[in-house]
């Protein structure tokens, strides 16, 4: 009979093998969520696309992740979750063929639907981490595995790089043979017992979604939802967005962009370290009154104020540097990043049972708020005429969420004071 001491170090030990090929395998997935963010601007150039044709590439691999994530987080439970992130990983691999051998927009089309299967990866990614993980270490290694979001900041750089060495395509292929290596590896270094299955497992949503409601955990999801999705929409935004307002290159633009990124990707690490320590009440409420007060000074559009004095008007002129600029969009990534690997752990803990099935809840709606806000984003654009409306509609969402939170987390307290058992 194996000691409690054992049986630690050898869940340490699995980890240590797990984690890390969990992590590479979803930077890959997260970067092909941004794929067609910057090589999709090439294509609209090779394929004379409009702009309705260039904005469902840029969306549908964030609605067929929303409409995977559940389904591949309920097989993940019930047939473990290292078999369905193999299945995913194929799967992409596949879509990095078809965008190396077609050239019409029907196939760029197939191939940014296949690429939903890394909502699909980070479902059952996330139930193979904390099935071997313990809880004192839970909101750090689910801020690593959340980490992997940096994989969306690499596309920014290797896209152009690619482009102006060779040609956009490099960047598949590159991909292609990753997915490749991270597939044998997890094939040989990993075994089917890493990741229990469960034939008996619950599978019916409306069961699921009953205990979910008990406990509470549909909110926090909303509230994951708003800040990843935020901060999944203004990833896609901002190369656009610099280059019009500054002035710049796509290329210079998507390269800027990538400090909002990778950033707030490696802060989801910061976030949940913090909540093991402090609790993730505490750590979402700072993180995002510091994202909104970098959200406020992101908000002031360029602007010429005219000041009547007695004897003369004084004109003033207000705009951000981009220096200044981009110090405030890597505060505000780091914030969000914060705020997401804190939630992120504070749902988990809630439902760990099922935790597969939460992280498709948490995906889903997290790219449906990433799916609809570039659809705002562009109508208030249009309407307005003012680029940094983005940024007050965001300041407008997450000072909701803000306020929503701080009621919900005290009404938490207060249940914990009253009933110290539950």
């Amino acid at each position: 009979m194996k000691s409690e001491a054992d049986q630690e170090d050898e869940r340490l030990a699995s980890l240590a093998v797990i984690l890390p090929l969990a992590v590479v395998g979803f930077v890959i997935a997260a970067g092909c969520w941004t794929l067609f963010a910057v090589a999709g601007i090439h294509l609209r150039g090779e394929l004379n696309l409009s702009n309705l044709q260039f904005g469902l590439l840029l969306a549908v691999p964030m609605a067929v992740s929303a409409l995977l994530a559940v389904p591949a987080g309920l097989a993940a439970r019930k047939f473990g979750a290292r078999r369905i992130m193999l299945i995913c990983l194929a799967g992409l691999a596949v879509c990095m063929v078809i965008l190396l051998t077609t050239n019409t927009f029907r196939g760029y089309l197939l191939a940014a639907g296949g690429l939903g299967l890394a909502g699909g990866f980070y479902s059952a990614g996330l139930q193979f981490v904390t099935s071997n993980c313990h809880h004192d270490r839970l909101g750090l290694v689910l801020g690593v595995f959340g980490a992997g979001v940096t994989g969306a900041g690499f596309t920014y750089y290797l896209v152009p790089l690619f482009h102006e060495a060779f040609s956009w395509h490099g960047v598949p292929l590159a991909y292609l043979i990753v997915l490749l290596l991270v597939l044998a590896l997890l094939l040989l270094l990993t075994d089917s017992e890493d990741a229990i299955a469960d034939p008996e497992a619950e599978t019916s949503i409306r069961v699921l979604f009953e205990h979910l409601r008990e406990q509470g955990t549909w909110q926090l999801g909303v509230y994951f939802g708003l800040v990843a999705g935020s901060f999944f929409a203004l990833a896609l935004w901002l190369p656009d967005y610099l280059s019009s307002q500054f002035e710049l290159q796509v290329q210079s633009g998507a390269r800027l962009a990538q400090w909002f990124v990778i950033p707030g990707a490696l802060a989801q690490i910061l976030g949940g370290g913090l909540s093991d320590r402090y609790g993730s009440p505490k750590v979402v409420g700072r993180s995002l009154f510091v994202g909104l007060v970098a959200l406020v000074a992101l908000s002031y559009p360029p602007m010429t104020l005219f000041i009547q004095g007695v004897e003369t008007t004084v004109r003033v002129e207000y705009a951000l540097p981009l220096s200044v600029e981009g110090v405030f969009v890597v505060v505000l990534g780091v914030a969000l990043g914060c705020a997401m690997g804190s939630l992120q752990r504070i749902v988990i803990v809630e439902s760990r049972q099922n935790a597969a099935f939460v992280a498709g809840l948490l995906l889903v709606s997290a790219c449906t708020v990433a799916f609809l806000l570039p659809v705002i984003f562009g109508a208030v654009n249009h309407w307005l005429g003012v680029r940094s409306a983005v940024f007050m509609i965001l300041f407008l969402l997450l000072g909701i969420c803000q306020v929503m939170f701080a009621r919900f987390s005290r009404r938490y307290e207060r249940q914990a004071l009253l009933q110290p058992g539950i």
